[in-house]
């Protein structure tokens, strides 16, 4: 099923966390069920073919077919409320999805790239309210170098080593 995040996110506004509920609190960033598409096209564009997998997706409940665009091996564990609540935003990963009329991978998500980031992880963290938005890399402010310090310093003391194999390999 073609899903626009131009349209959703971009032109429409709505925020990532809206669909993908368990980015801020879960491993997993979680793809929306039926229910969340409903909750709008049950009210807009209710007859529209390109809708008729949502629509009869609720009619039996069996659960929407996502297509996988960002995929890891099995053996790597990422878990995205670590990344997003020390101020990694979305679009580090996955590139400006605002842009996108479909979803395309916009990183190459492979273990040389992680581990440039985790050397390096204050060039990717930018202030909390700038996490979701479109392009957080835009004009860097004060805000985000304090945040990159802030959560520096909370790694540093918290023991962990971003470098360990088992942060990831697990």
């Amino acid at each position: 099923m073609p899903f626009s995040h131009q349209h959703h996110a971009g032109e429409l506004g709505i925020d990532c966390r809206y669909c993908h509920t368990g980015v801020e609190k879960a491993a997993s960033a979680v793809v929306p069920p039926t229910h969340t598409c409903m909750s709008c096209h049950s009210q807009l564009f209710t007859d529209a073919e390109m809708l008729a997998p949502v629509r009869e997706s609720m009619a039996t409940g069996q659960p929407l077919a996502w297509k996988r665009v960002n995929n890891l091996p099995d053996y790597v564990y990422f878990d995205h409320h670590v990344h997003v609540n020390g101020g990694v935003p979305c679009a580090a990963c996955h590139g400006e999805v605002r842009r996108m009329p479909l979803t395309r991978q916009a990183a190459p998500l492979t273990m040389g790239w992680c581990l440039d980031c985790h050397r390096s992880p204050e060039d990717s963290i930018v202030a909390a309210e700038r996490e979701f938005a479109s392009a957080p890399y835009v004009h860097r402010t004060a805000a985000d170098r304090a945040a990159a310090r802030a959560t520096m310093m909370r790694i540093a003391h918290s023991g962990k080593d971003l470098m360990d194999c088992s942060t990831c390999h697990r």
